[in-house]
């Protein structure tokens, strides 16, 4: 994992990076503002998981800084990036406060988040959402393409690792069989 950051400055919300983006990848923006996400909540005090959205593998959608959720998602999601996965802890005053959110959180507590940046969009019909979703899309490709380009590269050179040991072992072989030959002159 990598350092933690004080993105409030007063220790309300820390941000650690888990998995880091690609150094091209998108984060939201003026221009794209939805988010879509993948997490798990847990309350800090006992661990216990109060919310996830991995048991049933369904996305979280959102416009980040519009106060539809939590102050510290608001605060955090503005610094991913498409594919980070970080892990956030949130006090109470970037949480749900004293009034917690019964039953499942408790008032004053401080939460633990593993947020997954998984898309950023326009919001629905602004006027350069088309434009802005080609960009998206031409985007991802770019970083499909990437990611293929590097595991054929792996591969090639694991093709050409086996194939020099092949040829080592061959060689050793071949001379243990010239060795034998020609002795009993």
């Amino acid at each position: 994992m990598g350092d933690t950051i004080d993105l409030t400055g007063d220790g309300g919300v820390l941000k650690t990076i888990v998995r880091q983006a690609k150094a091209d990848a998108l984060g939201p923006s003026e221009s794209i503002p939805l988010v879509d996400v993948h997490y798990e909540g847990t309350l800090a005090e006992t661990g216990e998981v109060f919310d996830t959205t991995h048991e049933d593998n369904t996305i979280f959608t959102f416009e980040v800084g519009s106060g539809s959720v939590i102050k510290a998602w608001d605060v955090v999601l503005k610094t991913m990036k498409v594919g980070e996965v970080a892990r956030i802890t949130c006090k109470p005053e970037y949480a749900y406060g004293s009034a917690g959110s019964p039953p499942e959180i408790p008032p004053d507590a401080t939460l633990i988040f593993e947020v997954e940046l998984v898309a950023c969009k326009p919001r629905k019909g602004s006027l350069s959402s088309a434009s802005d979703e080609r960009a998206r899309l031409d985007e991802l490709k770019k970083q499909r393409e990437a990611a293929a380009a590097v595991k054929e590269e792996e591969k090639k050179k694991r093709e050409e690792a086996k194939a020099a040991a092949a040829a080592r072992v061959q060689a050793k072989l071949d001379a243990k069989k010239g060795k034998g030959k020609g002795k009993g002159k």
